[in-house]
């Protein structure tokens, strides 16, 4: 019988400042907002709410990791955490160099499947770009609103 107790998950602990400081420049910014919205509830009430929503799950994450452990904590699998971090940067690189929500979303959706453990990155990129040009159709012809714009999406 194993008698090592762990105090604390780094992991968890990790997680939860990453998302309580995320939280943190959410309302930041959105309190910097200038927008108002003519309608509904806007842009400056919606990031609130996504701030408040992350430092929940932030403070939820603090009792998990300050809970004692009996046992050791797995490791953290830092290639699929990679794999994320990936997915992250190829959207955030695809928007800012004009390459459109499509894609972006697209290669978001085949690095995080990557990161779960899928291998197949053809099929992965076909469900993504399905999901992507539903999602871009939804929010851009049905809602009425503009998602960042590539070549794919000017032929829609």
């Amino acid at each position: 019988m194993n008698t090592s107790t762990t105090i604390a998950n780094k992991p968890a602990l990790v997680v939860g400042i990453a998302l309580i400081l995320v939280a943190i420049l959410t309302a930041y910014d959105a309190s910097t907002m200038n927008i108002r919205s003519g309608y509904g509830i806007g842009p400056q009430a919606t990031s609130y709410l996504v701030a408040i929503i992350l430092a929940i799950l932030g403070l939820c994450h603090l009792p998990v990791a300050l809970r004692r452990l009996d046992g050791e904590v797995p490791a953290a699998d830092w290639k699929a955490v990679g794999w994320v971090g990936a997915a992250l940067a190829s959207l955030i690189g695809v928007i800012a160099a004009g390459g459109g929500f499509i894609l972006g979303s697209t290669l978001l959706f085949m690095f995080t499947a990557r990161a779960f453990g899928r291998k197949n990155f053809v099929v992965d990129f076909i469900i993504g770009f399905v999901i992507a040009v539903l999602i871009f159709l939804l929010f851009n012809k049905l809602l009425s609103l503009s998602l960042p714009s590539g070549p794919l999406e000017r032929l829609l």
